[in-house]
Parts: C-alpha cells; sequence; structure tokens
C-alpha cells in the first residue's frame, strides 16, 4: 500500500517552520538542513484541500473556544449559524461593541505620529469626518466612509485622508469598530486604549450595518461609497455579503485589504496547517493577536466563507489597491478580486508608474498616491490627477520626511 505524502509535507513544513523561526528569535539556524519548505502556493493548497482527505472542516469542529451560534441575537454572524471561532481557534468569546468618535485630531502627515496620537486619544476624530449636518451635493450625491484596519482606529487610519477627501465635496464619516478586550477575545493589543478592530469580524461587519443606516437616514442619500484599510476592507466585503449591505455601496475602495487573507510571511499558513491537522497552535497565537488577526489567515472558515462564491457581488464598482511592500497582507496579490458578471474590479499596485513610493502596508494610507486614486475610484467621471511622490515605509509622510 502506497504510504501518503501529507505527513511527510506536513512534518516538513513544520521543521522549516521551526528553522524559520529559530533564525528569527535566535539569529542561528540549525545544523540539519531540513527538507525543502513547501512553495507559499503549495501551502494553500493543502490549506485549501484540508489534511484530513477533504475540505476544510467548518469551525465547529474547532477548540474548546469556537464561538458557534444559530443566527439570532447579538454577535450571530451572518445569521446563518455561523461559527466564528476558526477551525482550532480556542481564546475568548463573541463580544465587544463599536463607538462613535468624539474631539477632532489635528491633520498628520506621517503614519508613526498618527499612530501614537491614536493611541493616547483613542476616541479622535479624523480631520474632515462626522460632520452630521453634512449633505451630499448632485455632484457628490453618496457619503463617503472611512473604515479602519486591525489595531488601528478612526482617527489614525485616516488622520491624513480624512481631510483631502472632505475638501473633495464629499461628505465623510468614520466610526471605532471591533472595540473587544482581552476577555472577549480581543488579543494582548487590545489592553491599550487606541487598538481597535480586534473582535469578531462578523460582529464588525453588524456593527457597519447599523453604522451605515445611521448615515443614509442622517444623509438623506440612498447609498454609500466605502473607502477602507486592510481588515476594514475584508469586513466592508463580508457587509455587502452577508449583512444587506451589497444594495447599500456603490464604491467599495480598499487598500491592503486582507479579502483573501494573509500568510504573514508564511506562518500563518503554516499554523493553519498545523490546526487542521488536529494540533491547536492558532489558537495560542490568537491570545497575541485576538480574534480578527487569526480569522485573516489564509485558509480560516472567515475567508473562505467571504470568497466561497466569488470574490464581488453584482452592482458594485471595486477599487482594490496592494502594496508591493506590504508586509502584513501577503503575498500582496492576495489583496486582489475577481469580478462576477455585474461588477466592476479595477486591481492596482500602488508602484505601478511610481517606483519611488516604499508605502508598506501601513504607511499607505499616508501615501499622495493612494489618495489620488481613493479620489479617482470616488470619482471616475472626473478624473484626478495620479500624484508620485516619495512615501517611505514605516514612518511615512505623506510625501515627505
Amino acid at each position: 500500500m502506497r504510504r501518503s505524502t501529507r505527513p511527510r509535507a506536513l512534518r516538513s513544513a513544520i521543521l522549516s517552520g521551526v528553522s524559520l523561526l529559530a533564525v528569527g528569535f535566535a539569529g542561528t539556524t540549525a545544523t540539519a538542513a531540513p527538507d525543502p519548505a513547501p512553495t507559499e502556493q503549495q501551502l494553500a493548497d493543502y490549506i485549501n484541500a484540508g489534511l484530513k482527505g477533504g475540505p476544510i472542516a467548518d469551525s465547529g469542529s474547532g477548540g474548546s473556544g469556537s464561538s458557534c451560534n444559530s443566527g439570532s441575537g447579538a454577535g450571530s454572524g451572518n445569521g446563518s449559524g455561523d461559527c466564528y471561532g476558526g477551525s482550532g481557534s480556542s481564546s475568548g468569546s463573541a463580544g465587544g461593541y463599536s463607538s462613535d468618535t468624539t474631539t477632532y485630531g489635528p491633520s498628520m502627515t506621517s503614519w508613526l505620529a498618527a499612530f501614537g496620537y491614536g493611541l493616547a486619544h483613542p476616541d479622535a476624530t479624523p480631520p474632515g469626518a462626522n460632520d452630521w449636518n453634512c449633505k451630499p451635493t448632485a455632484e457628490h450625491p453618496r457619503p463617503v466612509l472611512l473604515i479602519h484596519g486591525t489595531w488601528m482606529n478612526a482617527y489614525n487610519g485616516y488622520a491624513y485622508m480624512g481631510q483631502p477627501i472632505k475638501d473633495a465635496g464629499y461628505c465623510t464619516f468614520t466610526f471605532n469598530y471591533g472595540r473587544s478586550n482581552l476577555i472577549e477575545g480581543g488579543g494582548l493589543g487590545s489592553v491599550l486604549p487606541g487598538v481597535m478592530g480586534t473582535g469578531y469580524i462578523q460582529d464588525s461587519a453588524k456593527q457597519l450595518a447599523a453604522f451605515v443606516d445611521r448615515v443614509l437616514a442622517a444623509t438623506g442619500a440612498p447609498k454609500v461609497d466605502i473607502v477602507a484599510h486592510s481588515q476594514g476592507g475584508a469586513m466592508a466585503n463580508w457587509y455587502t455579503k452577508f449583512e444587506g449591505g451589497g444594495p447599500k455601496v456603490q464604491h467599495l475602495v480598499t487598500f491592503g485589504a486582507t479579502h483573501h487573507g494573509t500568510s504573514l510571511d508564511g506562518i500563518g499558513a503554516l499554523g493553519r496547517m498545523i490546526n487542521n491537522a488536529g494540533i491547536d497552535v492558532l489558537g495560542l497565537i490568537e491570545i497575541f493577536v485576538g480574534h480578527a488577526g487569526i480569522q485573516q489567515t489564509i485558509g480560516s472558515d472567515f475567508v473562505n466563507k467571504l470568497n466561497a462564491n466569488g470574490d464581488t457581488i453584482p452592482g458594485i464598482d471595486y477599487t482594490v489597491v496592494g502594496t508591493r511592500y506590504d508586509e502584513v497582507t501577503n503575498p500582496y496579490e492576495l489583496t486582489f478580486l475577481k469580478a462576477v458578471p455585474g461588477a466592476h474590479v479595477d486591481n492596482i499596485v500602488l508602484q505601478d508608474g511610481c517606483d519611488q513610493d516604499l508605502s508598506d502596508h501601513l504607511t499607505m494610507m499616508y501615501s499622495p498616491r493612494a489618495l489620488s486614486i481613493a479620489l479617482r475610484a470616488l470619482d471616475p467621471a472626473h478624473s484626478v490627477p495620479l500624484q508620485c511622490t516619495f512615501n517611505p515605509p514605516l514612518v511615512g509622510g505623506g510625501g515627505s520626511l
């Protein structure tokens, strides 16, 4: 009888992963060379096929902390008995909340400075947002929602882009979602007051649904446009598919969104493989990064369900922006979407035509080129010239140091 190659492949992946971790934490390599590491595509293939001879089991077969429910009440997923925990996740439970922003923070051109300000002022409003008396014009008939990413908040997500989008003639609105503490599974980062977007993404999508309805009621507009970063893009995508948002959204503009998950440099993919083999390692990691972080790994139940019936839905115009230097959503091509009939998708690499923009996952929201792409996507009929300036990684600077 021929012996299965899957255990051998898994053993190779584990050995390779351990070797990589040894390099990262100790700065040395093992004396015995491990088997060649699987390619990223092989990792994804194993994840998608599962390691038990069939499709990956739904999260009901995960660890003891998986939160499955019947689709009623708060935190009920998409109303179809969704299981939040993900295969093998074991920390915390569903919970958390969203909140409005309060006083305005200053405009910022540097992501690093804005992040620090946002940690100290977690409820600050980014410049230009949340004028609840604003009424859309005939030229710009839809309000624009600005949706932050994981471990961010409304302010440090849009301290650079908020005012220019407002100045272009749009009513802009934002809020803080996924506020989840350590007990609720927000991870260790959630102990910091400015760290949000850590709760279950399905819960956050419900919070977005309620906020969209508030904005539509206040402005009288029939639809909204959404500009979203990182998890915010995947969460908004879930909202359009499973929380009734499809008819309420015209343009969905995402930057570094985790639409197809992330490998986290391969470690997330490796962890997912080991989890699917029956060893709960992602549950341990979840204690640190929170529910939302684990949900965004390649092959998670969330990612699989998000794209099970196609990346997109009819009636929405998608602009999807990735950066070659994305250290969070990687490989960066995982952010791109394929259009179903009736949808339009424009996938854009930030550096195409502008090699000097070195933006990474976080500083792309402080890139003049990214801002000009957003403005063009929101109003395709009035073309906005695309900017091309140097924007450094890690620090950011709105085109300058």
